[in-house]
């Protein structure tokens, strides 16, 4: 059903009951006064929930939203539909996301009862702690990203906001994720669909994502224009440019604008006719080899006054990411960053064989990535950035253990907006307001609130990770060993990170039949 059509009829349902009741009242009609507490209970319950900015879901479904909360809390079967199953259906994990709403509302962390039930299962992950654990900061949880031909080097946290555009999501979703950049000391990740006065308004620092549209920068033919590049770098806010050869969730395709999102304000951002859909190409025009890339790199870094310049790939071929090392070393230029995008990443939209069967994971894309940089003596002017289901901060401390230097989340940001995992993200119709453009659903995020949590999640996993890198003795992200992080692989066998990742050993280890068995 049409959301609107399902909001007016429940309106248009709580109206008759109580014009019915009145006149029944009216009437001397006893059954007037049975009915009476359900129809008060219903008109004050959507007035409430109207004019409260809270929760998003009851502000546009004051009714339907509260029925939703109940069957929640009815039977556990309940609340495994609603808590137990990611956007794409597979398994989630449930406390992973009781987490996120926590730390956004700045709540009680605990659990009761111990640990998960699945610690003898393949492929669950621990850190090995020590017995004279070390104090670590939050405020520590900071990585500078600029090399030698940097001339504005970027301090950034440990945790930014991953790519998400406006057009893909609402005025008002930017406005509170940026507004929590600001409140917060992070970084903001603008998505491929370019700077917008959204992405401004609060001050919050920005990443601006360029893609193969390269939407915000184009000329009339959709081709790069280095002035209109060079005239939005110079926001002050703009900290860093990232250029994206591939996302993790669809790699090798490219984004989607549905039309119905394409509003004129949007196409003006964008550079591109309203009305209609938008589609990225799959590639960049601009350049077509590792060479070509590198120089590019280096307009951009001169077109924007010196400030970082890296680029965004979901790893596909070892070889080819190799290539582009050998590239750097034969130029001599060097991305600020490189920004590792994991196919478990997650997207509004995308073909189930691209999302299922496409790209290569994020633990073993990053650990080829950085051991390459370091193969070729790369690593120290390159940093390395992480997305891909990037939660908590043990999923950070992950990362950091295989050498990454800092991350992304898209998916706990979202979480910490308000966002139910509705999977109505590409149809305009997210009834939290979050991904959609139809004014009556993104009002109901008030940005004032969601701003806060989104600062909170921040600040409370930046806080986690340090209580676990202090827990587990290591005083600086750069000392997180990979030796320390375990996986089990069967029942009698668990290996380190490093056994697993360490170029040569890792794959020796994995073509011995014993471990697989």
């Amino acid at each position: 059903m049409n959301h609107r059509i399902a909001r007016w009829a429940v309106y248009l349902l709580c109206f008759l009951l109580d014009v019915t009741v009145a006149v029944w009242l009216w009437n001397g009609n006893t059954s007037g006064w049975i009915l009476l507490p359900v129809a008060l209970a219903l008109t004050i319950t959507t007035i409430y929930h109207r004019l409260q900015n809270k929760h998003t879901l009851l502000r546009n479904y004051p009714v339907l939203g509260g029925l939703r909360y109940l069957l929640e809390q009815i039977r556990p079967e309940m609340r495994q539909y609603f808590f137990e199953s990611d956007t794409d259906g597979r398994p989630f994990n449930r406390r992973q996301r009781a987490v996120v709403y926590q730390r956004a509302k700045d709540v009680k962390q605990t659990v009761a009862f111990g640990a998960l039930d699945n610690m003898y299962d393949p492929g669950y992950e621990w850190a090995a702690h020590t017995s004279f654990p070390v104090k670590v900061t939050p405020e520590s949880m900071r990585v500078t990203i600029g090399n030698e031909q940097c001339a504005q080097p970027y301090d950034a946290s440990l945790l930014n906001i991953s790519a998400m555009s406006y057009g893909a999501l609402s005025k008002t979703a930017i406005q509170a994720l940026n507004g929590g950049a600001k409140l917060g000391g992070f970084a903001h990740n603008t998505g491929e669909g370019g700077v917008s006065p959204y992405h401004l308004q609060h001050g919050g620092d920005l990443i601006w994502q360029i893609g193969t549209g390269y939407f915000g920068c184009r000329d009339d033919e959709g081709n790069f224009s280095p002035e209109v590049f060079a005239a939005t770098a110079a926001h002050p806010e703009v900290k860093m440019i990232e250029l994206k050869l591939s996302q993790g969730a669809k790699p090798g395709k490219g984004g989607v604008l549905p039309a119905a999102k394409n509003t004129p304000e949007i196409a003006a951002i964008r550079k591109v006719k309203p009305h209609v859909s938008v589609l990225s190409p799959a590639g960049h025009n601009a350049f077509s080899n590792a060479y070509e890339m590198m120089a590019f790199i280096q307009s951009l870094r001169k077109l924007s006054g010196g400030k970082p310049v890296g680029f965004k790939l979901c790893v596909g071929r070892e070889s080819e990411f190799e290539a582009i090392c050998t590239a750097m070393v034969n130029t001599g230029i060097y991305p600020d960053f490189i920004t590792v995008d994991g196919a478990e990443g997650g997207t509004g939209a995308a073909p189930l064989e691209f999302t299922d069967s496409i790209g290569m994971p994020l633990y073993d894309a990053l650990a080829i990535v950085v051991n390459l940089l370091k193969k070729y003596d790369l690593k120290k002017q390159v940093r390395v950035l992480a997305s891909g289901k990037i939660i908590t901060g043990f999923d950070i401390m992950k990362v950091l253990a295989l050498g990454g230097d800092a991350c992304y989340s898209a998916r706990g940001m979202m979480l910490a907006l308000g966002c139910i995992q509705a999977l109505q993200c590409d149809s305009g119709s997210c009834p939290v307001g979050i991904a959609t453009q139809d004014p009556s659903l993104y009002q109901g995020v008030e940005v004032t609130d969601k701003k806060v949590r989104v600062a909170n999640f921040h600040r409370n996993t930046i806080y986690a990770l340090a209580e676990l890198m202090g827990a587990c003795g290591f005083a600086t992200a750069e000392k997180v060993d990979p030796a320390a992080v375990y996986r089990r692989i069967n029942r009698t066998l668990v290996l380190s990170y490093k056994d697993i990742y360490t170029p040569g050993k890792g794959l020796q280890l994995y073509q011995d039949n014993s471990i697989n068995n």
